[in-house]
């Protein structure tokens, strides 16, 4: 490949700036302007980079001390709406904060090349004068429609008139229509913030006065702590109805919006359109477009996962994020960040308000909300007057589960009495796939991964044995590969799939739906089947925990948890709040709608705290023990913590080199190292894994304390990578 072109000689000075490349480089490479362009700090440009041409931003900041003749010149400035100084802003924060790379950091925000550049036109058609020598019904009926003086698509014309494409090109070459190009559409329509008034209740409206009259100097934060159904997400649609009447846009964060297409129909009900979508599971054209339209402000509100608040609005004036203390708001890969918290500090840069929304709110919100720094906005009732579900246990060791089976004769009898009522239970489990462990029953061989530390699980309607945290699977073999003994293998423990093989051995005529991520169709069928279950077609399901994600079902009035101490029984200091979040969450589909409901939870530890706390409903205990204990162990929100992860091709490498860091940290009285220790997944896709964790107090400089360990270790050679995580979610 040739160099880039050099600058032509001239007596002016060359302007040259920093741009910021989507690679893992810790500052701004320094490049030439050619004469003929303009660009300013946030211009989207491209430039060259050794051999190859990619994306850039021009950053702030001054350039390197280097000759400017002697610089390589951007290649092209596109034509781009740049980057708002807030979003550099923010990215450099994130970069700052995570310990990233700010290219890694920028990459977030250049998710869609092909956006770059401005969407062409379509090419389209309008009437003229001359009409057709000979007029059909087919002719006239196309006709009528066009003589609105509107342009339309070739396609859309001969679809809306009811006719074949033949009929449109006929009159095309008779010059019945003139070519003319359509400029692009917004993705979604406008959304009209006064399409439909909400009835709210009492509770609702002194919450909505609240997020939109702060009294005094009211944080611009604000966490809305609402039990399951009452009605948090039409009170914050009243403050993404008023950013849209003063012309802002608005970001509203889901964590699993793929698949919460009741969401989308709740948003089109208030505001007469759906808002954009943002995640994974888009198409590549579509994700341009929204990205493009972001931009430049065609698009008002985007509906998204935790990657959209790398979008680069031009006038963001709102974030809500739902359901926030899931899990899910945390990235771990490449740059590990909790999209909560950025979106806070997103906001605050952006000098914007901010919305957190939860019926089980995360330990640090509730903290922040107690403290004044969040304003608490509590909703204490279901809307409408619906009860929440009567909770109660069953104590395994007093009723257990006939032999072979999970489900004990007072669960069973329950659906039974539920199906009889032509209402629905729900059974929960979460835990994927028929079993979590195959074993041989005559030499004792376990199926596990070649690449983790994990048991392979069975996946029984595929005939699969499968590992989930690398993907690597194999068929189920007939005959153990140890010892060659046919028809002796054995599943041990439940997955969904072998809950509903039960239930069908219980209830044949029941129509039963299984919902787990990683069922054959994908997000498109999981859709399908949320929006059957919401209709009443189904009577028993059976699911994982995608189904407490905020759903609504009419018909559900028994909610079942399979295993309720499923979650409690490892040493992540999380362990209980996650519990409690979850179970909470997912009894919480029950009756909200009126109907009388109840949640029963399995659990052979009836006295546990947590289950306790679930049971009684009284929630306040739960936060105020779970508080105590995290302040009196200086562990978040009281405390600071931070992980490093080292993987290696070989066990002695990854160790060496966490042993090696370990001995780098600097001697200070205020934080301490934990490990090196391996990882509880000490081998993932084929890398040994060891960890040390950094702990804190409050006012600790954990971001400057890893940053010296880092310095002042071992250089990175070999098969060596080492993964920083501010604030750890998993301690896997």
């Amino acid at each position: 490949m040739k160099d880039s072109p050099q600058l032509p000689l001239t007596d002016q000075p060359v302007m040259t700036v920093p741009v910021l490349v989507p690679l893992p480089t810790p500052t701004p490479y320094s490049y030439a302007v050619p004469e003929d362009m303009h660009v300013q700090p946030g211009s989207i440009v491209q430039v060259p980079l050794g051999p190859r041409q990619v994306a850039g931003i021009v950053w702030d900041g001054e350039t390197d001390q280097v000759d400017a003749t002697k610089l390589r010149p951007i290649t092209l400035a596109f034509d781009c709406p740049p980057i708002a100084g807030d979003m550099r802003r923010f990215l450099d924060w994130v970069a700052a904060y995570t310990l990233s790379p700010p290219g890694m950091v920028a990459r977030m925000a250049l998710r869609a090349p092909a956006a770059f550049e401005p969407e062409a036109p379509t090419e389209g058609l309008r009437i003229g004068e001359l009409r057709p020598e000979r007029m059909t019904s087919a002719r006239a009926r196309v006709i009528a429609l066009a003589e609105d003086g509107f342009s339309w698509t070739r396609s859309g014309l001969a679809r809306a008139a009811g006719v074949s494409l033949s009929v449109v090109d006929g009159l095309i070459k008779q010059g019945v229509f003139e070519t003319v190009f359509i400029p692009p559409q917004p993705v979604v329509p406008a959304p009209d913030p006064d399409y439909r008034q909400p009835e709210l209740s009492t509770d609702q409206q002194a919450a909505v006065e609240m997020l939109l009259r702060p009294e005094g100097n009211t944080p611009a934060v604000s966490l809305i702590d609402g039990v399951t159904g009452s009605g948090k997400t039409e009170v914050y649609f009243e403050a993404v109805a008023e950013a849209i009447r003063q012309g802002r846009q608005v970001l509203i964060l889901l964590p699993e919006i793929a698949l919460t297409s009741a969401f989308l129909e709740r948003f089109e009900r208030r505001f007469g359109c759906k808002p954009a979508e943002w995640h994974s599971d888009i198409a590549p054209r579509m994700r341009e477009k929204v990205w493009r339209q972001a931009a430049n402000g065609d698009i008002r509100v985007v509906a998204g996962a935790r990657s959209a608040l790398f979008l680069p609005f031009s006038d963001l004036g709102l974030i809500v994020v739902d359901e926030e203390h899931d899990a899910a708001y945390k990235q771990e890969d490449r740059v590990f960040y909790n999209a909560r918290d950025m979106a806070v500090v997103r906001a605050h840069i952006g000098g914007f308000p901010a919305i957190l929304a939860s019926a089980t709110p995360s330990i640090e919100s509730r903290v922040n909300a107690e403290n004044g720094k969040y304003n608490n906005i509590h909703l204490p009732e279901r809307f409408g007057g619906a009860a929440l579900p009567d909770l109660h246990l069953i104590d395994m060791r007093r009723d257990p589960p006939a032999r072979g089976g999970f489900l004990s004769p007072v669960m069973l009898e329950a659906v039974g009495r539920t199906i009889e009522a032509s209402e629905q239970a729900l059974l929960f489990l979460n835990r994927r796939g028929y079993a979590p462990l195959t074993l041989c029953r005559v030499c004792g061989h376990r199926f596990e991964c070649p690449d983790c530390s994990s048991w392979l699980v069975e996946h029984r309607f595929r005939n699969q044995l499968q590992c989930h945290h690398c993907g690597h699977a194999e068929r189920t073999p007939e005959a153990c590969p140890e010892c060659g003994t046919l028809d002796h293998l054995v599943a041990c423990g439940p997955g969904v799939e072998r809950i509903a093989e039960e239930i069908d051995r219980h209830f044949p005529d029941a129509r039963t739906i299984l919902l787990s991520s990683d069922m054959m169709g994908g997000i498109k069928r999981l859709r399908l089947e949320l929006e059957a279950i919401a209709k009443g077609e189904a009577d028993i399901v059976i699911g994982t925990q995608l189904v407490a994600k905020g759903h609504n079902f009419p018909m559900m009035t028994l909610v079942g948890i399979v295993d309720a101490d499923l979650g409690l029984a490892n040493g992540d200091p999380r362990a209980a709040e996650r519990t409690f979040q979850l179970l909470s969450q997912v009894t919480g589909r029950a009756g909200r709608f009126g109907r009388k409901s109840r949640g029963l939870l399995q659990t052979y530890q009836p006295n546990h705290p947590v289950i306790q706390a679930i049971v009684s409903g009284d929630r306040e205990a739960f936060y105020e023990r779970e508080i105590d204990e995290r302040e009196r162990a200086k562990l978040p929100p009281f405390g600071r913590m931070a992980a490093l992860i080292v993987s290696a091709a070989n066990r002695v490498e990854a160790e060496a080199h966490a042993r090696g860091l370990r001995q780098a940290a600097p001697r200070t009285g205020d934080i301490q190292v934990l490990g090196p220790a391996e990882a509880p997944l000490s081998l993932i896709r084929g890398r040994y894994r060891y960890r040390l964790l950094v702990h804190g107090g409050r006012q600790a400089d954990i971001q400057g304390f890893v940053a010296r360990m880092i310095d002042k270790g071992p250089k990175i050679r070999g098969s060596v990578r080492v993964q920083i995580d501010i604030d750890p979610q998993s301690f896997m």
